[in-house]
């Protein structure tokens, strides 16, 4: 079983920056898939990103491509969240989520992961 707790989040402008942490329980952490999500008041939970167990591959949704990073470190169970450039309709609740294995061609479906963490709160204002 994995435990991720989120931290990072924050309010920030309309262009300005903000890196997120996922610390993750756990002695397995480069054995799990990783992804980033958001939920919006009154929206569904969106894919952000995701990336395998070695960090070698990573995936983002097309809203925030070239403008967020997705990385880990396996040595400190972490994984970041590099948002640059962040935009109002960037504002959301961010989740990170552990997935049992290899990353799956599922990666941008939350059905797709087995942990989640609490959130942490983005808010980016005009």
């Amino acid at each position: 079983q994995v435990q991720l707790v989120e931290s990072g989040g924050g309010l920030v402008q309309a262009g300005g920056s903000l890196r997120l942490s996922c610390a993750a329980s756990g002695r397995t952490f480069s054995s799990y898939a990783m992804g980033w999500f958001r939920q919006a008041p009154g929206k569904e939970r969106e894919f952000v990103a995701a990336i395998s167990g070695s960090g070698g591959r990573t995936y983002y949704a097309d809203s925030v491509k070239g403008r967020f990073t997705i990385s880990r470190d396996n040595a400190k169970n972490t994984l970041y969240l590099q948002m640059n450039t962040l935009k109002p309709e960037d504002t959301a609740v961010y989740y990170c989520a552990a997935h049992r294995g290899l990353i799956s061609g599922n990666y941008y479906l939350v059905y797709d992961y087995d942990y989640w963490g609490q959130g942490t709160q983005v808010t980016v204002s005009s």
